[in-house]
């Protein structure tokens, strides 16, 4: 019951971004650079409640802790890269649904610039998982990857549910 809590702190702070992402639009065209800090600030907030959530779900010992969480932030670091890869991914498809109906070339394409996000994601996974268990015994490890796992697939839900489908 405190994962589901947690993931949904995560999810609820994920919201505010595209107001805080509107007002930062507005701040940019008056500020100069102001938007590009409000942003860094946001996203900082959102790994750090992320952070946060794995920690309050993750019962470590002090070993344990000092190998793991070297291990976490590279994961999400990788992790940051597949997720720009899937927003990029996102954007096109926003801007062929946008201009009209979407062809059946773009369409192909964009399936598989999306599949290959989700290989990356698995692939990155997988890539983890031995890291991990040099720094946690095996329970553990599973514990995390169900962890990173719930959180991912709640965000993504919220995402697909913004997303109309294909025409």
């Amino acid at each position: 019951m405190n994962l589901l809590k947690s993931v949904w702190l995560v999810v609820a702070v994920s919201f505010v971004v595209p107001a805080i992402a509107q007002t930062s639009v507005s701040d940019k065209a008056t500020t100069g650079d102001g938007a590009s800090m409000n942003m860094q600030i946001l996203r900082d907030k959102i790994r750090a409640d992320k952070k946060l959530v794995v920690a309050q779900n993750m019962p470590l010992t002090d070993s344990e802790a000092s190998a793991f969480w070297p291990i976490y932030d590279a994961y999400q670091a990788d992790l940051g890269k597949i997720n720009e890869r899937m927003k990029n991914v996102i954007l096109a498809y926003a801007a062929a649904y946008n201009s009209g109906p979407v062809t059946n070339e773009a369409a192909k394409k964009l399936l598989e610039e999306w599949l290959g996000t989700q290989e990356a994601d698995v692939r990155l996974m997988r890539s983890y998982v031995p890291k991990l268990e040099k720094a946690l015994p095996d329970m553990k490890v599973a514990r995390y990857i169900q962890i990173e796992s719930k959180i991912r697939d709640v965000e993504r839900y919220e995402l697909a549910a913004q997303i109309p489908l294909v025409e």
